[in-house]
Protein backbone atom coordinates (compact mmCIF):
# COMPACT_ATOMS: atom_id res chain seq x y z
CA UNK A 1 0.00 0.00 0.00
CA UNK A 2 1.42 3.52 -1.26
CA UNK A 3 1.51 6.36 1.50
CA UNK A 4 -0.89 8.41 0.11
CA UNK A 5 -3.56 5.57 0.06
CA UNK A 6 -2.78 3.98 3.79
CA UNK A 7 -2.50 7.99 5.29
CA UNK A 8 -6.36 8.52 3.07
CA UNK A 9 -7.67 5.02 4.97
CA UNK A 10 -6.29 6.67 8.31
CA UNK A 11 -8.12 9.70 8.18
CA UNK A 12 -11.19 8.06 7.03
CA UNK A 13 -11.13 5.27 9.38
CA UNK A 14 -9.80 6.58 12.50
CA UNK A 15 -11.14 10.03 13.99
CA UNK A 16 -8.95 10.17 17.08
CA UNK A 17 -5.80 9.54 14.85
CA UNK A 18 -1.88 10.06 16.44
CA UNK A 19 -1.96 13.69 15.34
CA UNK A 20 1.90 14.80 15.30
CA UNK A 21 3.09 11.27 14.11
CA UNK A 22 0.83 11.45 11.11
CA UNK A 23 1.53 15.35 10.38
CA UNK A 24 5.23 14.70 10.80
CA UNK A 25 4.89 11.44 8.23
CA UNK A 26 2.92 13.75 5.57
CA UNK A 27 5.53 16.51 6.08
CA UNK A 28 8.23 14.29 4.85
CA UNK A 29 6.07 12.35 1.97
CA UNK A 30 5.20 16.12 0.52
CA UNK A 31 9.03 17.68 1.46
CA UNK A 32 9.83 14.83 -1.35
CA UNK A 33 7.06 14.63 -3.73
CA UNK A 34 6.19 18.43 -4.34
CA UNK A 35 8.31 20.21 -6.18
CA UNK A 36 7.16 23.61 -5.17
CA UNK A 37 7.81 23.23 -1.10
CA UNK A 38 10.80 20.74 -1.55
CA UNK A 39 12.23 24.01 -3.46
CA UNK A 40 10.93 26.46 -0.67
CA UNK A 41 12.56 24.00 2.34
CA UNK A 42 15.73 23.77 0.26
CA UNK A 43 16.38 27.46 -0.13
CA UNK A 44 15.72 27.62 3.98
CA UNK A 45 18.64 24.77 4.35
CA UNK A 46 15.94 22.69 5.87
CA UNK A 47 16.47 18.73 6.23
CA UNK A 48 13.38 16.84 6.10
CA UNK A 49 14.88 14.26 8.12
CA UNK A 50 15.77 16.15 11.31
CA UNK A 51 12.33 17.59 12.24
CA UNK A 52 11.19 15.74 14.78
CA UNK A 53 8.02 18.19 16.25
CA UNK A 54 5.79 20.46 14.34
CA UNK A 55 6.92 23.68 15.39
CA UNK A 56 10.30 23.10 13.59
CA UNK A 57 8.52 22.33 10.60
CA UNK A 58 8.03 25.30 8.16
CA UNK A 59 5.05 26.63 6.93
CA UNK A 60 4.32 28.12 3.12
CA UNK A 61 3.07 30.93 3.66
CA UNK A 62 -0.66 31.17 1.32
CA UNK A 63 0.30 33.20 -1.09
CA UNK A 64 1.98 30.72 -3.16
CA UNK A 65 -1.35 29.34 -4.33
CA UNK A 66 -1.29 32.66 -6.31
CA UNK A 67 1.49 32.29 -7.74
CA UNK A 68 2.53 27.96 -8.13
CA UNK A 69 0.38 25.01 -8.68
CA UNK A 70 1.24 23.09 -5.47
CA UNK A 71 1.09 19.50 -5.97
CA UNK A 72 2.08 16.54 -4.36
CA UNK A 73 2.72 13.66 -6.61
CA UNK A 74 1.15 13.67 -10.28
CA UNK A 75 -2.49 14.23 -11.08
CA UNK A 76 -4.93 15.54 -13.17
CA UNK A 77 -7.60 17.47 -11.14
CA UNK A 78 -11.34 16.72 -11.13
CA UNK A 79 -11.64 20.12 -9.66
CA UNK A 80 -10.08 23.57 -8.98
CA UNK A 81 -10.96 25.59 -6.13
CA UNK A 82 -10.80 29.38 -6.59
CA UNK A 83 -10.74 31.82 -3.97
CA UNK A 84 -12.96 35.12 -4.48
CA UNK A 85 -11.98 38.15 -5.88
CA UNK A 86 -12.56 40.25 -8.72
CA UNK A 87 -11.23 40.07 -12.21
CA UNK A 88 -8.43 42.64 -11.22
CA UNK A 89 -7.31 40.48 -8.46
CA UNK A 90 -4.73 37.48 -8.79
CA UNK A 91 -6.87 34.57 -7.31
CA UNK A 92 -5.62 31.60 -5.24
CA UNK A 93 -6.42 28.28 -6.90
CA UNK A 94 -6.22 24.41 -5.53
CA UNK A 95 -6.16 21.49 -7.27
CA UNK A 96 -7.97 18.23 -5.98
CA UNK A 97 -7.11 15.35 -7.37
CA UNK A 98 -10.62 13.51 -5.56
CA UNK A 99 -13.47 15.90 -4.90
CA UNK A 100 -15.05 12.95 -2.77
CA UNK A 101 -12.09 12.58 -0.93
CA UNK A 102 -12.60 16.83 0.11
CA UNK A 103 -16.50 16.27 0.35
CA UNK A 104 -16.55 13.00 2.58
CA UNK A 105 -14.06 14.88 4.92
CA UNK A 106 -16.45 17.66 4.86
CA UNK A 107 -18.96 15.23 6.17
CA UNK A 108 -16.60 13.77 8.89
CA UNK A 109 -15.75 17.23 10.31
CA UNK A 110 -19.17 18.53 10.42
CA UNK A 111 -20.69 15.68 11.85
CA UNK A 112 -18.02 15.59 14.71
CA UNK A 113 -19.63 18.63 15.67
CA UNK A 114 -22.85 18.69 15.08
CA UNK A 115 -24.42 15.20 14.54
CA UNK A 116 -25.52 13.51 11.28
CA UNK A 117 -26.66 15.49 9.12
CA UNK A 118 -29.45 13.21 7.89
CA UNK A 119 -31.23 14.80 11.07
CA UNK A 120 -30.84 18.71 8.97
CA UNK A 121 -31.98 20.66 6.87
CA UNK A 122 -29.84 22.87 5.32
CA UNK A 123 -30.33 26.12 3.69
CA UNK A 124 -27.75 28.51 2.46
CA UNK A 125 -27.36 32.14 1.54
CA UNK A 126 -24.36 32.55 -0.88
CA UNK A 127 -24.99 34.79 -3.85
CA UNK A 128 -21.48 35.76 -4.29
CA UNK A 129 -19.79 32.63 -3.94
CA UNK A 130 -22.75 30.98 -6.40
CA UNK A 131 -22.65 34.01 -8.74
CA UNK A 132 -18.85 33.27 -9.12
CA UNK A 133 -18.27 29.98 -9.12
CA UNK A 134 -15.01 27.99 -8.25
CA UNK A 135 -15.75 28.02 -4.41
CA UNK A 136 -14.82 25.24 -2.30
CA UNK A 137 -17.69 26.61 0.12
CA UNK A 138 -20.47 26.24 -2.39
CA UNK A 139 -18.92 22.64 -3.21
CA UNK A 140 -19.33 21.86 1.05
CA UNK A 141 -22.65 23.01 1.15
CA UNK A 142 -23.75 21.05 -2.04
CA UNK A 143 -23.19 17.61 -0.76
CA UNK A 144 -24.44 18.59 3.15
CA UNK A 145 -27.46 19.40 1.17
CA UNK A 146 -27.48 16.09 -0.91
CA UNK A 147 -26.44 13.78 1.89
CA UNK A 148 -29.43 15.24 4.10
CA UNK A 149 -31.62 13.88 1.35
CA UNK A 150 -34.19 17.13 1.83
CA UNK A 151 -36.80 18.11 -0.57
CA UNK A 152 -36.35 21.56 0.13
CA UNK A 153 -34.18 23.54 -2.32
CA UNK A 154 -30.70 24.47 -0.49
CA UNK A 155 -29.40 27.51 -2.43
CA UNK A 156 -30.82 31.11 -2.30
CA UNK A 157 -29.83 34.09 -3.58
CA UNK A 158 -32.05 36.57 -1.78
CA UNK A 159 -35.51 35.12 -1.87
CA UNK A 160 -36.12 35.45 1.63
CA UNK A 161 -39.26 34.98 1.55
CA UNK A 162 -38.45 31.39 0.30
CA UNK A 163 -36.01 30.40 2.61
CA UNK A 164 -39.13 31.16 5.17
CA UNK A 165 -40.81 28.68 3.63
CA UNK A 166 -38.49 26.15 3.69
CA UNK A 167 -37.50 26.53 7.62
CA UNK A 168 -41.43 26.36 8.02
CA UNK A 169 -41.64 23.10 5.97
CA UNK A 170 -38.68 21.64 7.81
CA UNK A 171 -39.99 22.57 11.06
CA UNK A 172 -43.05 20.20 10.04
CA UNK A 173 -41.21 17.14 9.73
CA UNK A 174 -39.09 17.96 13.05
CA UNK A 175 -36.01 18.05 11.28
CA UNK A 176 -32.97 20.56 12.35
CA UNK A 177 -32.43 23.64 10.71
CA UNK A 178 -28.78 24.94 9.23
CA UNK A 179 -28.77 28.20 7.93
CA UNK A 180 -25.04 29.38 6.19
CA UNK A 181 -24.26 32.17 5.03
CA UNK A 182 -21.92 34.64 3.76
CA UNK A 183 -22.08 37.41 6.08
CA UNK A 184 -23.24 40.33 4.43
CA UNK A 185 -26.38 38.17 2.78
CA UNK A 186 -27.19 37.51 6.47
CA UNK A 187 -26.73 40.73 7.87
CA UNK A 188 -28.85 42.16 4.80
CA UNK A 189 -31.77 39.96 5.81
CA UNK A 190 -31.31 40.21 9.98
CA UNK A 191 -31.99 44.07 9.04
CA UNK A 192 -34.94 43.14 7.44
CA UNK A 193 -36.38 41.04 9.87
CA UNK A 194 -35.92 43.22 13.13
CA UNK A 195 -36.46 40.12 15.34
CA UNK A 196 -40.06 39.86 14.15
CA UNK A 197 -39.21 36.40 13.35
CA UNK A 198 -38.33 33.58 16.02
CA UNK A 199 -35.32 31.66 14.92
CA UNK A 200 -34.29 30.18 18.04
CA UNK A 201 -34.54 26.49 16.93
CA UNK A 202 -32.72 27.92 13.61
CA UNK A 203 -28.90 27.23 13.59
CA UNK A 204 -27.41 30.71 12.19
CA UNK A 205 -23.81 30.15 10.74
CA UNK A 206 -21.77 33.14 8.89
CA UNK A 207 -18.60 32.11 6.90
CA UNK A 208 -17.22 35.53 6.89
CA UNK A 209 -16.76 38.18 4.25
CA UNK A 210 -18.74 41.29 3.55
CA UNK A 211 -16.68 41.33 0.24
CA UNK A 212 -17.28 45.19 -0.30
CA UNK A 213 -21.36 44.60 0.06
CA UNK A 214 -21.13 46.47 3.62
CA UNK A 215 -18.79 48.12 5.58
CA UNK A 216 -16.59 45.93 7.80
CA UNK A 217 -17.30 45.26 11.22
CA UNK A 218 -15.64 43.57 14.45
CA UNK A 219 -17.17 40.00 14.59
CA UNK A 220 -18.82 40.87 17.61
CA UNK A 221 -20.53 43.50 16.31
CA UNK A 222 -21.79 41.65 13.74
CA UNK A 223 -23.05 38.59 15.59
CA UNK A 224 -24.94 41.20 18.00
CA UNK A 225 -26.41 42.51 14.85
CA UNK A 226 -27.70 38.86 13.86
CA UNK A 227 -28.57 38.05 17.04
CA UNK A 228 -30.61 40.39 17.31
CA UNK A 229 -32.18 39.94 13.78
CA UNK A 230 -32.65 36.31 13.90
CA UNK A 231 -33.69 36.30 17.47
CA UNK A 232 -31.29 33.59 18.53
CA UNK A 233 -29.25 33.70 21.28
CA UNK A 234 -25.78 32.99 19.81
CA UNK A 235 -24.28 33.18 16.30
CA UNK A 236 -22.27 30.06 14.58
CA UNK A 237 -18.84 30.20 12.02
CA UNK A 238 -16.96 28.33 10.27
CA UNK A 239 -13.56 28.37 9.40
CA UNK A 240 -11.97 27.64 6.20
CA UNK A 241 -10.09 28.85 3.07
CA UNK A 242 -9.44 28.05 -0.16
CA UNK A 243 -6.11 26.49 0.30
CA UNK A 244 -7.58 23.90 3.25
CA UNK A 245 -9.65 21.31 2.84
CA UNK A 246 -10.32 20.96 6.68
CA UNK A 247 -12.50 23.14 8.80
CA UNK A 248 -12.84 24.67 12.31
CA UNK A 249 -16.67 25.59 13.88
CA UNK A 250 -17.39 28.20 16.17
CA UNK A 251 -21.02 27.19 18.17
CA UNK A 252 -21.09 31.11 19.87
CA UNK A 253 -18.10 33.81 21.09
CA UNK A 254 -16.00 33.38 18.13
CA UNK A 255 -14.44 30.08 19.63
CA UNK A 256 -12.98 27.82 17.12
CA UNK A 257 -12.58 24.22 17.62
CA UNK A 258 -10.94 22.43 15.02
CA UNK A 259 -11.66 19.49 13.17
CA UNK A 260 -9.76 16.16 13.79
CA UNK A 261 -7.68 16.84 10.29
CA UNK A 262 -6.78 20.06 11.41
CA UNK A 263 -4.38 21.86 13.76
CA UNK A 264 -3.74 25.26 14.61
CA UNK A 265 -0.06 26.62 15.92
CA UNK A 266 1.09 30.27 16.44
CA UNK A 267 3.68 32.31 14.67
CA UNK A 268 5.65 35.34 16.54
CA UNK A 269 4.19 38.21 14.31
CA UNK A 270 7.59 39.37 13.41
CA UNK A 271 9.51 36.12 12.79
CA UNK A 272 7.82 33.29 10.57
CA UNK A 273 9.84 30.94 11.69
CA UNK A 274 9.67 31.30 15.65
CA UNK A 275 6.94 28.60 16.49
CA UNK A 276 6.21 28.70 20.28
CA UNK A 277 3.02 27.18 22.03
CA UNK A 278 3.69 30.16 24.84
CA UNK A 279 2.87 32.89 22.58
CA UNK A 280 -0.45 34.59 23.29
CA UNK A 281 -1.14 35.56 19.95
CA UNK A 282 0.32 35.23 16.57
CA UNK A 283 -0.04 34.32 13.11
CA UNK A 284 -1.94 31.95 12.33
CA UNK A 285 -0.34 28.40 10.97
CA UNK A 286 -2.63 25.65 9.55
CA UNK A 287 -1.47 21.99 9.58
CA UNK A 288 -4.20 20.26 7.43
CA UNK A 289 -4.08 16.45 7.04
CA UNK A 290 -6.50 16.24 4.94
CA UNK A 291 -4.27 17.74 2.04
CA UNK A 292 -2.03 15.48 0.94
CA UNK A 293 -2.13 16.32 -2.60
CA UNK A 294 -1.19 19.88 -2.26
CA UNK A 295 0.38 21.04 1.00
CA UNK A 296 -0.57 20.67 4.77
CA UNK A 297 1.47 23.38 6.39
CA UNK A 298 -0.10 26.40 5.62
CA UNK A 299 1.31 30.06 6.45
CA UNK A 300 -2.33 32.00 6.43
CA UNK A 301 -1.94 35.49 6.43
CA UNK A 302 -4.81 35.62 9.97
CA UNK A 303 -3.40 36.50 13.43
CA UNK A 304 -5.09 34.51 16.13
CA UNK A 305 -5.17 33.17 19.50
CA UNK A 306 -4.50 29.47 20.50
CA UNK A 307 -5.82 28.14 24.01
CA UNK A 308 -4.73 25.44 25.65
CA UNK A 309 -7.46 23.20 25.18
CA UNK A 310 -6.97 23.55 21.49
CA UNK A 311 -9.72 26.03 20.59
CA UNK A 312 -8.68 29.30 18.72
CA UNK A 313 -10.04 32.55 17.78
CA UNK A 314 -9.55 35.08 14.87
CA UNK A 315 -8.35 38.20 15.75
CA UNK A 316 -7.57 39.80 12.48
CA UNK A 317 -5.41 39.96 9.44
CA UNK A 318 -1.85 40.80 8.41
CA UNK A 319 -2.88 42.58 5.30
CA UNK A 320 -6.64 43.69 4.92
CA UNK A 321 -6.14 45.19 1.33
CA UNK A 322 -6.75 41.31 0.22
CA UNK A 323 -10.12 40.67 1.35
CA UNK A 324 -10.56 37.33 1.31
CA UNK A 325 -13.67 35.55 0.94
CA UNK A 326 -13.65 32.76 3.62
CA UNK A 327 -12.23 35.72 5.56
CA UNK A 328 -13.33 35.44 9.37
CA UNK A 329 -13.59 39.41 10.76
CA UNK A 330 -11.51 41.20 13.17
CA UNK A 331 -13.16 40.30 16.64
Amino acid sequence: MDFKTQHIRLLHQNTHLDFNATALDLFRYQAQHNPVYKLYLQYLKVEPQQIEKLEQIPFLPIEFFKSHEIITGEFEPEVTFYSSGTTQMTRSRHLVSDLSWYTQTTKLIFEQFYGPLQDYVVLALLPSYLEQGGSSLVAMVDYFIKQTGQQEEGFYLREHNKLLQAMEHARQKGKKVLLIGVSYALLDWAEELQGKKDFSDVTIMETGGMKGRRREMTREELHAHLQQGFSVEAIHSEYGMTELLSQGYSKGKGIFWPGYTMCVLLRDLNDPFDIRPDLRSGGINVIDLANIDSCAFIETKDIGRVHANGSFEVLGRFDNSDIRGCNLLIS
